[in-house]
């Protein structure tokens, strides 16, 4: 995909310019200047239904948001990736004669880098060494899928550096997911990297997870009087790695005592009928994130239906209902290791307090720590950012609008 500037950021022009220009100069400091510079933009994601349901194979309502990460990059004419950050004092170095995984690399940028190159080549694609010069607008541990974005937007300078484009937006989220899966240590599912890759609302069905069945859904929360907020509570995801493996690992267990890999594949009528027998062999947490899931699933369906139908009322409903599910079965507010900070029940009970009646609200992205997602009508949007602001600090509640690009060369 390769999209105009004015159209990637038709509502905020002049401020992009000048970061534009501040990530080209970054680049001149570290490679020099270079005629042959492009630029890349990916962006974050805000998951709207299906918490924790792609990775066994279920349905998911996503979005890419505005926030992105955006890198400058030419190719080099050697056999090595060299990526500075803007936000990161070190420069990754990756040399491409060895795509192996690296212990040493485990839970870092390189690895990720790595992991897309090894991939890349996999399945048949160009590679080659490349600089890059990036920035993020997209907030680690905001929930927004920093890792993603930056995943998809290595896809997309490989993509255009050396294969003319050629890698279409699933291609590009199955080899960021897998970079991310075996390299970086992270045993995330697809939604992230689909999201962020394709752009827009996508309704994605995850049945077949090498075909993943996408769908568009045309709908505009401005017109319809709503803003998307996004609330970051403070919470750091750093050590909370095990608490994100267990939930796949846990829901796994359940289906295959009913016979299957994954949950999507195993009867519910067989789940609900062997409850007393499942939770003695798994235990009862288990069972409860299984009863997620079968009710999260139909949830991210019945949110696209709602929304392709107009029935924003409805849509409202059934964000409030994946939220408490998330919430009691799924428990991914916050981490049983630390249950002093719980800020995400906190900023869900605010929002409940301010929007009820009137407005949604429910867990954003992997959840235990980081974020809350909130539909907040327009007439209450000042008010609803004051009162949260006035509990996690001044500039915590972001308010997004909908990407419809996904990762993609950025025509000047």
């Amino acid at each position: 995909m390769i999209t105009k500037f004015a159209e990637l950021y038709q509502n905020d022009l002049a401020a992009q310019k000048a970061r534009y220009e501040e990530i080209a100069a970054g680049y001149e400091q570290y490679y020099g200047k270079t005629e042959s510079l492009a630029f890349f933009s990916a962006p974050g994601r805000t998951e709207v239904g299906g918490n924790h349901t792609d990775h066994n194979h279920g349905c998911v309502l996503a979005a890419a948001v505005n926030l992105d990460i955006v890198a400058a990059a030419a190719a080099n004419g050697e056999n090595v990736v060299r990526l500075k950050s803007a936000e990161y004092e070190k420069m990754d170095v990756v040399d491409l004669s060895d795509l192996s995984v690296q212990d040493a690399e485990a839970e870092k940028s390189a690895s990720l880098i790595r992991g897309v190159c090894a991939r890349c080549q996999e399945l048949g694609y160009q590679i080659g060494g490349f600089n890059a010069y990036t920035a993020t607008q997209v907030l680690k541990g905001s929930g927004l899928s920093s890792s993603a974005a930056f995943e998809v937007a290595i896809v997309t300078v490989i993509s255009h550096l050396f294969n003319d484009g050629a890698i279409d937006p699933v291609t590009a989220a199955q080899i960021a997911q897998y970079a991310e899966n075996v390299y970086f240590g992270k045993p995330s599912g697809l939604m992230d990297q689909t999201a962020s890759s394709v752009g827009g609302f996508t309704a994605i069905d995850f049945h077949a997870p090498k075909k993943p069945v996408l769908e568009k859904v045309d709908f505009d929360l401005t017109q319809n009087g709503y803003a998307l907020c996004i609330v970051d509570t403070g919470g750091n995801h750093a050590d909370l790695t095990g608490d994100y493996a267990a939930i796949p690992v846990e829901m796994k267990a359940v289906a295959k005592l009913l016979g299957a890999e994954v949950l999507r594949d195993a009867d519910e009528a067989l789940f609900w009928s062997h409850l007393g027998e499942l939770r003695k062999k798994v235990g009862d947490r288990a069972v409860l994130r299984a009863m997620h899931f079968f009710s999260d699933n139909r949830i991210a369906q019945e949110e696209a239906a709602l929304l392709k139908a107009g029935d924003f009322e409805g849509f409202k409903e059934k964000i409030i209902a994946s939220g408490r599910s998330s919430a009691t079965r799924l428990q991914n507010v916050f981490a049983c290791s630390n249950p002093f900070e719980q800020g995400l029940s906190l900023a869900l009970a605010v929002s409940e307090k301010i929007l009820a009646g009137k407005g949604a609200w429910r867990v954003h992205g992997g959840g235990f720590a980081g974020t809350i997602q909130a539909f907040v009508p327009v007439e209450m949007l000042e008010t609803y950012r004051s009162e949260l602001e006035a509990v996690f600090g001044e500039g915590t509640c972001h308010v997004l609008s909908i990407r419809s690009a996904g990762g993609t060369k950025v025509e000047i």
